[in-house]
């Protein structure tokens, strides 16, 4: 888990409006964060933190198909599996780090995502102060389907999310769209994709403060996401026996149900669990108890059978037929 070969996945540079930019730049890999791409950022949030030439930070992407599509989930799988659980933790503790440090920078941190923020995507953005969503994003925490659970923070800002959404969002790893993350709280603004360039340049010109040029891009979004009313029915009580329950008798939106349904049979039933647990933990707890108990349980779950199945399932053999180590109990 030493992190990447070849150029520097992680450009940056400050401009002379005081705006200091990141590229994320590992396009083949959708920009899924190595422990190299972790230092790099660290390195530069700690260096412009005290700089007084630096105004704010925005972070972009250069794949047209992601901001950040997660961690490296099979280099820590290939940790666990070798049972190097120094590699393990200290891989967990750097990401979780950066998270705790963009969640308290000092400095406006906007995150334009454009494609894929999956994972360690939203950890790396959503705990900024704007994240900037397009008609092409698509936001997901999807680790019960890899026998993980939501991490980077999500046990904290996952049940902070009105009607029971980030419940749904935090079992199901369902994605959401652009308007959608805004109007559940995950994104702050939705701004075309036509307009990104223009917009980019606008956050780097002049120094006009990036809160009013993202209000002035900002175009309007639903009141309520997508299936807000029938995740409040059925995410309610939030333990996974009941919401399946509740989904089996959902009458209003009954196709809704269903596909929801099959996410929760595709998952692991450990993972769900797990998750559930988290979720209700972080409810009361700051976010640097979130990340600790993240940390912990991250530890050990990497060389957990089901982890290794589900990586293997989905990203190595990516048959995506994981073999859980208890039996799915379908209500379909």
């Amino acid at each position: 888990m030493t992190g990447s070969d070849g150029p520097a996945p992680v450009q940056t540079r400050v401009g002379a409006d005081g705006t200091a930019v990141i590229e994320l730049d590992r396009p083949a890999a959708l920009n899924a964060l190595d422990l190299t791409m972790v230092r790099l950022l660290t390195r530069a949030l700690v260096r412009w933190r005290d700089d007084p030439a630096v105004r704010s930070v925005l972070v972009v992407s250069t794949s047209p198909k992601a901001f950040c599509a997660g961690g490296d989930i099979v280099a820590v799988r290939t940790a666990g599996a070798s049972g190097d659980d120094g590699a393990v933790r200290g891989y967990f503790t750097a990401e979780y780090a950066l998270d705790a440090l963009i969640a308290r920078y000092p400095k406006p941190y906007t995150a334009l995502i454009d494609g894929y923020a999956m994972g360690g995507g939203l950890g790396i953005s959503v705990h900024g102060s704007a994240r900037v969503v397009t008609e092409r994003a698509w936001l997901a925490m999807p680790e019960t389907a890899i026998g993980f659970f939501p991490d980077v923070g999500a046990s904290y800002f996952l049940p902070r999310l009105p009607g029971a959404y980030g419940w749904y969002l935090g079992l199901t790893g369902a994605r959401i769209g652009g308007p959608d993350a805004v109007a559940c709280g995950l994104a702050t603004h939705h701004v075309p994709a036509a307009d990104l360039p223009a917009l980019r340049d606008a956050l780097t010109a002049d120094g006009t403060p990036p809160d009013a040029v993202l209000r002035s891009f900002a175009a309007p979004v639903p009141e309520r996401p997508a299936h807000a009313a029938a995740v409040a029915r059925c995410f309610a009580e939030p333990d996974p026996a009941r919401v399946r329950a509740r989904l089996a008798a959902e009458t209003e939106e009954p196709e809704w149900a269903q596909d929801t349904l099959t996410l929760l049979d595709a998952a692991s039933p450990a993972s769900l669990a797990a998750t559930a647990g988290l979720l209700r933990a972080g409810a009361g707890s700051t976010l640097e108890e979130c990340l600790a108990r993240e940390l912990e349980l991250a530890c050990r779950t990497a060389g957990s059978a089901d982890f290794q199945e589900g990586v293997r399932a989905a990203l190595v053999d990516k048959d995506r037929k994981p073999v859980w180590s208890t039996p799915v109990v379908s209500t379909s």
